[in-house]
Order: C-alpha cells, then structure tokens, then sequence
C-alpha cells in the first residue's frame, strides 16, 4: 500500500466520527481477512452482493463493525448455489439434541471415553471431560497417562470415572472417544492414538494428538483410512504442522486451509481462531459467529473438544456435533462477556456452565415451540 493511501487511512481513523465502509475497509483484504500495514477502522461496513470471507475471519471482525449486506437486486443463490455459510443460532437450532424423555438413563446418553492428562497436563483432560459430563453425556472416562501425578479421583467433578486408557480399547465400553487433551508426545502417547485411530468410535482428535499426526506417517495414513466419523480441532499453529506449511500461511488464507485438511483427510474440521472455520467433508464451510477474545485462555479448546465428544456419545452426527458445539462455545463466552462486562478474565472453567445453561433453553425453546 503506497505511504499517501496509509495516511489518508491514518487520518480517518483519527477522526472522533463514525465511518461507513463500502464494500469491504481499505487495507482489509477481502478474501482472507488479512489486515495490511493501515486499514480503515469501521463503525459500519455495507458489503456489496454477498459476504466476503474476510470480514468474517481473522483480523475481520477488529475492523468492520456492524456489516450490513446489499444485493443489488441480483438473485445470488441462482447466479451461484453458497456454499460458505454464516454460523449463527439459525443454523444449529435443526441440529440441537432432541429434547430428553422421562423413560431414559445415563445409558441413553452415550458413554465418552477421553484420552490425555499426560505429566505436567492432567488438567486438559479433566476440563475436557466436565465439558462433556455438563453438555449431557452420560458416562464419562478419563484415561490418564500421567502416573505418579494421575488422581484417584476428580474431586470437582467425582461423577468423572478414571480408568487405564487401554480400558477403552479392550471392550465395547464406549460411544465415542476424545484423544488429545493433554496427551503429550511420549511413546505411550502414540501407542493410545495407534488404537484410537484403528477403532471404529467416533472420535475427536485434539491437541497432541493432532501434532502426532503431523510427525508420523503411519498415524496419518490411519486417519485417512478412517471410515467413521473423525473431527479434527486444530488451531492454525497446529494446522500448519499438518499441511507442513507455516502458521503465517495458514493465517493468510484460513478458508483454504480449512478446505485442504478436510480434503485430505477426509474429516470434519474446525480451523480455530477469530472467525473459526467449519469445513466439511462436502465442500461446505461455516464462518462462526459467535465468540470473543476472552476465549483467548488456555483450556478452551480443551473444553471444546469435551463438548464434541458429548455430543457424538449422544448420537449426534459430525457434523451437527461440530456445528452445535463450535456455536455454542463461543456463544457461552458472548454471554460471560456480558455479564462480566468484558473478557478479561474469562477461564476455560466460566465456559462450561455458560454453555450448559444455553443448551437447555434452547433444546427447551425449540421443544416447546414444537
């Protein structure tokens, strides 16, 4: 950008005025949301025709404010079927678990096993399985590979069973199955996600689990092999390592990123971050709207993967898990930011009551609006 255009941007952004956008912010780069050296800070932005995917991803939302769509006249959808969508509380309701009956058990529910909780990283794994006891799973277990530091027993959460992890390969124990949280990178690691990924579970890759991917050809080559149902959870650091690129390129087109971990692996994916990306096996993406900064702390992502893997224990398919559970976690810390009147502060642990709390009214709006 020549150094007359960053000072006229400068010079607006200074001004104690509102400023309209057309279209998409100067400096703002329209299909990846990057932000150039200046780049106009908007109160509104029109955007022409359609969404552009950088408004609603990466540096996007620091910039845009309020955005406000004009057609023109023009019939999108029949000059070209979307096939990137808006993430929003429209889009899940269809998807939300069905109310729950009177004439049902903690059976009904799913049982989720979770793997993780290495030396020095027991926490993940406990935040990720009171995430999935709190979003309605009905068994929930821990596999710890910490030893000397492994707890007998959670006393925040004693609901949470603690087993060896090979019990969860041994048997029909489980519905579906979390791996990552925690895990670390030592052999017994591997060895874990070897199994996981020969298993016919539904499951959730996370974390370490996905850094293991990325180093190991064989592990990567089971994922592929996959038939069932697979999520993978990565942020762009994480992303990177898996297409052997750099988080930067990552970061400067997180669309194609998204597209590219779904095509080669053939999972469902959400690519992390400020305007996640929900892309599906189909080609289909969603940018989600809902979330803040005060998600920026460790442990939520921990406690996202806890929500995945209840809604898969639940019965919920991938991609209604991913969409529910993505929406719904940013959801709970839009809801704490207002209460908290901001993020700052904000932990893992806020989320999971947030979250609880807005599944049942929902669940309960759609149930009795029939």
């Amino acid at each position: 950008m020549a150094e007359s255009y960053q000072q006229l941007i400068q010079q607006v952004n200074q001004l104690d005025l509102p400023v309209l956008a057309l279209d998409i912010p100067s400096g703002l780069l329209s299909d990846s949301g990057c932000a150039l050296t200046a780049v106009i800070k908007a109160t509104l932005t029109v955007t022409f025709i359609a969404l552009k995917p950088g408004l609603l991803t990466l540096d996007g939302g620091d910039y845009c404010g309020e955005i406000i769509v004009r057609d023109l006249g023009l019939n999108t959808t029949a000059l070209q079927a979307p096939q990137h969508w808006l993430l929003n509380r429209a889009s899940i309701n269809a998807r939300l678990p069905a109310p729950r009956l009177a004439n049902s058990h903690k059976g009904t529910y799913g049982q989720l096993g979770i793997v993780g909780g290495a030396s020095g990283m027991v926490g993940a794994a406990l935040l990720a399985g009171r995430a999935a006891l709190k979003l309605g799973a009905g068994r929930v277990y821990l596999g710890l590979l910490a030893r000397e530091q492994a707890p007998a027993v959670d006393l925040v959460q004693p609901e949470l069973m603690l087993r060896p992890p090979t019990d969860f390969f041994a048997t029909d124990l489980l519905n579906a199955l979390v791996i990552g949280p925690g895990l670390g990178q030592e052999i017994a690691a591997c060895l874990c996600l070897e199994q996981a990924l020969q298993s016919h579970l539904p499951l959730v890759l996370d974390a370490d689990a996905l850094n293991l991917i990325a180093v190991h050809s064989e592990l990567s080559e089971r994922l592929k092999a996959r038939s069932t149902a697979t999520i993978l959870t990565p942020h762009p650091a994480e992303a990177a390592r898996l297409l052997a690129t750099t988080t930067a390129d990552v970061q400067h087109n997180r669309l194609s990123a998204a597209q590219t971990l779904t095509q080669q692996f053939s999972c469902t994916i959400v690519l992390k971050g400020a305007g996640s990306i929900c892309a599906l096996p189909n080609g289909t993406c969603y940018f989600n709207t809902s979330g803040n900064p005060g998600l920026s702390s460790a442990g939520t992502g921990d406690v996202l993967s806890g929500f995945l893997g209840a809604l898969l224990a639940q019965g919920l398919s991938a991609e209604n898990a991913l969409l529910v559970a993505v929406y719904l976690h940013g959801a709970a810390a839009d809801a704490l930011l207002e209460q908290q009147h901001g993020p700052i502060g904000m932990t893992a642990s806020d989320i999971i009551p947030a979250a609880r709390s807005l599944l049942n009214r929902w669940v309960g709006e759609k149930n009795s609006k029939g």
